[in-house]
């Protein structure tokens, strides 16, 4: 096969030859699709919108450049690519009003983006390629600027392909100036699975994947060297995933290599962790010791004491740990799958931390998932009938990795094919209805939805196989919006919708 040689090149001729479509299919702000007048990003209205939102007059600035570099994983030195030289893109900080300002230099042999996982922005700056902007080509800066207008934990990444299954991805926390919730001192977490540089790369693992298992003639014991076969979590309702994952990573070390941090018995750590990863949903807990869980996806919810707590890719956890003398281990471990990932935190620094060899493989006892929580009184949607209801059906297989939407594979040459329209101050009611055999974490861009019965408020949601969850929404940012799964490889086959809004 030559696909594997003429990927990235590809890719880049994809990109500008569908900008080019559809830059010429929009003469104006608005783009009409037969009778239907559709909100674009350039319209007047997306800054009117804007700037009707609180404002501090503070702008936080950020320089970010996309390039490669070194690093060593797991004591395996291997050259991928990320923000700024690091394994975790740098943190941004800033406080709710604050107008964001990130220079972006893409320092890459190939076009890129950044999205803002959880926000909702301006509809320009959302980072989708082709859709919301040009993507930002070999050699070229870009601009996002945006006002910040939700507290919360969110984080940004690459929306072209999957670059984010290298290391283009960051941390961004909100802070909320009337902030509520008491704690001493913060741990932000962030969760990836790796296999750039150790097993392959992330093209090699799509390219594999995207031969299925049905392939008549097919050695599939040599061919699936990135495939993994048989991983099961009861917890997701069955296979718990594709791909072959050789290391696990917490803030961009292995467990060999554990972040330690430091504190003292009896002060209250608010964990925010993030789940970066592409293909691997990661359980959370302390053995031994409960948590609190505070906030899903930047949003409160009804505090609730667990053993561990489950995220899917995309989604983030706020919880609170009360420190104990010694050393405390936080394990992440992967559902379904081999291996770990771990901090720890120390009140003294005085002998040895435990191995990872040493700690459990296994957390038990009482695990839920923000999909599952409810969402604190005060950010509770109003209760009212939907204006629009809207179906999305999860649709694909293993066999021929033909991951969509109502069984349509998304293509942003024709963007609007099949396209879930909504109007302004619409509520809308969407119903993912999952009909493959997987699981899948729903994200939604540009807003927040509320899982039916009071459920948390949130943007990405776990859909187990054969499971239908419904959510609601207020549409009260304009533009053009995608809907897609986390799993970085079942959205770079095409399991992606579009929310457009119309006049």
């Amino acid at each position: 096969m030559h696909q594997s040689l003429t990927r990235r090149s590809f890719l880049g001729a994809s990109l500008a030859t569908a900008t080019t479509a559809a830059l010429a299919a929009c003469s104006g702000p608005s783009s009409s699709s037969g009778s239907v007048v559709r909100i674009m990003p350039t319209d007047p209205m997306i800054a009117r919108f804007e700037a009707k939102r609180a404002a501090t007059g503070r702008t936080t600035s950020q320089q970010l450049t996309a390039g490669t570099f070194a690093a060593s994983i797991a004591g395996t030195a291997v050259t991928t690519w990320g923000y700024n030289g690091a394994l975790n893109g740098p943190l941004i900080r800033a406080q709710v009003g604050d107008l964001l300002d990130v220079a972006l230099t893409n320092a890459l042999t190939e076009a890129t983006t950044v999205h803002w996982h959880g926000l909702a922005l301006r509809n320009d700056a959302d980072g989708v390629p082709v859709l919301t902007q040009k993507p930002v080509l070999a050699d070229a800066d870009y601009s996002y600027q945006f006002r910040l207008n939700r507290p919360g934990t969110y984080w940004y990444h690459s929306h072209v392909d999957t670059q984010r299954e290298r290391a283009l991805y960051g941390a961004l926390i909100i802070d909320d100036p009337k902030e509520p919730l008491l704690y001493d001192q913060e741990w932000v977490i962030v969760l990836d699975d790796w296999l750039d540089g150790i097993t392959g790369t992330p093209e090699e693992v799509l390219e594999e994947l995207s031969m299925g298992t049905g392939m008549a003639g097919m050695d599939m014991g040599a061919s699936m060297k990135h495939m993994l076969a048989g991983s099961k979590s009861d917890y997701l309702g069955g296979d718990a995933g594709d791909v072959k994952i050789p290391v696990h990573l917490l803030n961009g070390k292995a467990a060999q290599d554990a972040e330690v941090i430091q504190s003292s018995p009896g002060s209250r750590i608010r964990l925010r962790i993030i789940n970066a990863a592409g293909d691997t949903a990661y359980r959370v807990g302390v053995p031994g010791q409960k948590i609190t869980l505070t906030h899903s996806d930047g949003f409160p919810v009804r505090q609730q004491e667990v053993d561990a707590v489950v995220l899917g890719m995309g989604e983030r956890i706020d919880a609170l740990l009360t420190v104990k003398d010694g050393y405390t281990p936080l394990l992440a471990l992967p559902e379904g799958k081999d291996g770990s990932a771990y901090g720890v935190i120390s009140t003294s620094g005085v002998g040895a931390a435990p191995a990872a060899a040493d700690l459990p493989t296994v957390l038990k006892g009482t695990v839920t998932d923000g999909g599952r929580l409810k969402a604190d009184d005060s950010v509770l949607f109003e209760k009212k009938a939907p204006d629009r209801t809207h179906t999305m059906r999860l649709t694909g297989s293993m066999e021929k990795y033909d991951w969509g939407i109502n069984g349509r594979s998304f293509d942003m040459d024709k963007p609007f094919e099949g396209a879930f329209d909504i109007s302004l101050k619409d509520r809308v009611q969407v119903k993912f209805v999952n009909d493959t055999t997987m699981w899948h974490p729903m994200h939604m861009h540009g807003h927040t939805f509320q899982v039916s019965g009071g459920g948390a408020r949130k943007d990405t949601v776990i859909v187990r196989p054969k499971e239908t969850v419904t959510v609601e929404f207020d549409a009260d940012n304009p533009g053009q919006w995608i809907a897609h799964c986390h799993n970085a490889y079942h959205a770079a086959r095409g399991m992606i919708g579009l929310f457009s809004y119309v006049r």
